[in-house]
């Protein structure tokens, strides 16, 4: 268990998809994201999400929830500067974490 003031340190944010590509040299299938958090900037991720998302141009312009504040990590040749959050299901497949409606880019989820 955690208390929840452990949990108000995590900054998950709406961010929008600008960008997705095939990550070349990840050891597994993923692509390299630009997400646009408005006011927190652009940020990059790399994200496991190919099994349900086959076609990466079609992730453009998705709205995601993602972790904005942990330590950028680096993958391969890839800094990825925040975590995109998913549901895993059966075999690893991961259904992102959207928002049910537009809102701006950046704000909290609480």
């Amino acid at each position: 268990m955690i208390s929840y003031s452990d949990f108000e340190k995590i900054e998950l944010r709406a961010g929008t998809i600008l960008e997705a590509k095939v990550f070349e040299k990840a050891r597994k299938p993923a692509y390299q994201l630009r997400i646009d958090f408005g006011d927190f900037g652009i940020k990059k991720s790399s994200a496991q999400i190919t099994v349900k998302y086959p076609n990466p141009a079609a992730l453009e312009g998705k709205q995601i929830v993602a972790v904005t504040n942990f330590p950028p990590k680096q993958i391969a040749n890839f800094m990825s500067e925040c975590l995109v959050l998913g549901v895993v299901g059966d075999e690893n497949a991961v259904t992102l974490l959207t928002t049910d409606k537009p809102t701006p880019n950046g704000l909290l989820i609480s």
